[in-house]
């Protein structure tokens, strides 16, 4: 889903030298037929936050019964899409034929590659009562030398995501490395990308990396003498330590990671290569790329 984003620089550290926040992004909001979508990468002001170039925040959203996210089928190229769920459920499809329902605390890795088409909906049984529906989905961008690797799909149930307890936080490591606990979820460069609930007043000192933001899911944290408020996120320095402090009952995301080189984006597609972009969308407005197996009567048409 492709929508328009207003970005705002952080003029809270110009005024409290709160060096440890470089600036705050707050994305505009959207309403898709009461589906609520929050773009807040790529930005102007920050187009990558270490290998992650896209980040939205979905819902949370409720549906009546026969209603819900219905995405037709769509293709990427030269990255890999991340979703994680807080509520409700999606159907993922693919061109490989994967079928995965994706249910809370799963983590979905979509290996694009050279190219892959996939749709996400939602199975009957949920759509046959009134449900919500709340997550994350997240691109990350491969390595220019993997950028034409085959497409792969990999799902990681919420058992197999590794847990910590970092002084009063219970923290969710789920790609990467940090406090000690290492996910079993693929990755390409060094990647960092970890979730946790805080309480009122809790704090947890953040694990470094060349890049790192704090996305607040729900609630307000302070980060040096910046309020972080919902669904902004906060890009950090990576030469300070990071601490939050939970003002209310929080939720956040962290993500980061190794610098890579800058991509170009058109809808779907991300690359080093604009032409390699401009080959992607010919292909799919010719079909050429592999159909979703068992949704092959609808797509998406190229926009413009």
């Amino acid at each position: 889903m492709s929508i328009e984003t207003e970005h705002k620089p952080d003029a809270l550290c110009a005024e409290t030298n709160c060096t440890v926040v470089e600036q705050v992004i707050t994305p505009k909001t959207k309403e898709l037929g009461g589906f609520s979508v929050r773009r807040v990468l790529p930005a102007r002001e920050q187009r990558m936050v270490g290998p992650w170039l896209f980040f939205d925040h979905m819902g949370p959203a409720d549906f009546p019964a026969g209603e819900g996210i219905n995405v037709r089928p769509h293709p990427h190229i030269h990255l890999a899409t991340v979703t994680y769920l807080f509520e409700g459920e999606i159907l993922h499809r693919d061109s490989l034929g994967s079928e995965q329902a994706i249910r809370p605390g799963d983590v979905n890795l979509m290996v694009a590659g050279r190219g892959i088409v996939h749709s996400e909906r939602e199975r009957a049984e949920v759509t046959a009562i009134a449900h919500r529906l709340h997550g994350l989905q997240l691109w990350l961008a491969l390595p220019e030398a993997q950028q034409e690797m085959a497409p792969e799909f990999m799902h990681y149930p919420d058992a197999d995501i590794p847990y910590v307890q970092v002084g009063e936080v219970m923290v969710k490591v789920i790609m990467g490395q940090a406090y000690g606990k290492q996910s079993p979820v693929k990755t390409f460069a060094e990647t960092l990308y970890i979730e946790a609930g805080m309480m009122p007043h809790q704090s947890l000192i953040l694990p470094a990396a060349e890049q790192r933001a704090v996305y607040v899911a729900g609630g307000t944290v302070t980060i040096g003498n910046a309020v972080i408020q919902p669904y902004q996120m906060a890009i950090l320095s990576s030469n300070k330590e990071a601490e939050v402090t939970a003002n209310t009952a929080a939720r956040i995301a962290v993500i980061g990671g190794e610098v890579m080189q800058p991509r170009h984006m058109y809808w779907n597609f991300a690359s080093t290569s604009r032409a390699r972009i401009e080959q992607a969308k010919q292909d799919w407005q010719a079909q050429r790329f592999e159909p979703v197996v068992g949704d092959e009567d609808e797509f998406i048409p190229l926009p413009g």
